[in-house]
């Protein structure tokens, strides 16, 4: 467990729902295996375990959609992402990299430290 309180696996696959929904405006399982690389059985585990816990919900077209715990879920996870990408980057880290690496911190980075890196600057 991290500090948001899943799995790193399903942060990933949450992160990677709302991105697709903003790029596309809907979720299926096939761009989700196709954006984080990984098989459709993968997918289809993390949904069903997602859906158990009521991160999210499918309808009868098959088409994924965040509940509002996990969309913000997702949106908290992004903005980690984001914000350390955006980090590493301004260090001087080429933008794959500072992604890559962010992806892995995002997950294991305390609130504390996290709040301290999001404010370098603004004080």
């Amino acid at each position: 467990m991290n500090k948001i309180g899943l799995g790193e696996s399903s942060e990933d696959y949450l992160e990677a729902m709302l991105r697709l929904k903003e790029k596309n405006g809907y979720i299926r399982s096939v761009d989700i295996a196709e954006h984080l690389g990984v098989t459709k059985p993968s997918v289809s585990n993390a949904i069903k375990r997602l859906k158990e816990k009521g991160y999210i919900e499918m309808n009868s077209s098959s088409f994924i959609s965040l509940t509002e715990t996990g969309k913000a879920i997702a949106q908290k996870v992004y903005e980690r992402h984001t914000t350390l990408t955006n980090l590493f980057v301004s260090l001087g880290v080429d933008e794959v990299t500072a992604s890559e690496d962010a992806c892995r911190v995002e997950h294991v980075i305390s609130d504390k430290t996290y709040d301290a890196l999001k404010n370098i600057g603004k004080k």
